[in-house]
């Protein structure tokens, strides 16, 4: 049975600083997101796109929608296999490649270390694919995320 979920945000740009965008130098980057019940996130492009880098950039939050996406499914995957998963932390990066005025992003790659004090170490290893494969967000892009996991016992 699929069942669809609706999520809505609302994108307001801050960057006029009174011509609008009469040239390229001429506007900021700045932009606030909102949703319903959340806190705002101040946004901005990236630094060598003429944004703001006290703000977060899309593709920042592309990583970290991967990387929140991924987690919640591996703890999801690991109440299932029996492993009591007491920390986890993830330094993701991932690699955007400018074709001219374009481009995309070639990889990410997760990297947790997770803190386990029941269950298998090589199972926990082992359901970080499940986990992947569950992830709404991983099965939502056109480039690999790779897992270099860290597990350790305590």
């Amino acid at each position: 049975m699929d069942l669809d979920h609706k999520y809505a945000v609302r994108v307001e740009w801050q960057g006029n600083r009174g011509t609008g965008t009469s040239s390229y130098r001429d506007y900021g980057r700045d932009l606030v997101i909102t949703a319903e019940g959340n806190p705002p996130i101040e946004g901005s492009a990236d630094k060598p796109f003429r944004g703001s880098p006290e703000r977060w950039n899309p593709e920042e939050l592309l990583l970290a929608a991967l990387a929140q996406c991924h987690m919640l499914s591996y703890l999801h995957v690991a109440v299932k296999n029996g492993i009591v998963v007491t920390s986890y932390e993830d330094d993701a990066v991932g690699t955007m490649t400018q074709v001219g005025d374009g481009g995309h992003f070639t990889s990410v790659t997760l990297r947790p270390v997770i803190t386990i004090t029941a269950g298998d170490i090589e199972r926990a290893h082992a359901i970080h694919a499940e986990a992947s494969a569950l992830c709404f967000i991983a099965a939502s892009v056109n480039f690999p995320v790779h897992h270099d996991a860290v597990i350790r016992v305590a």
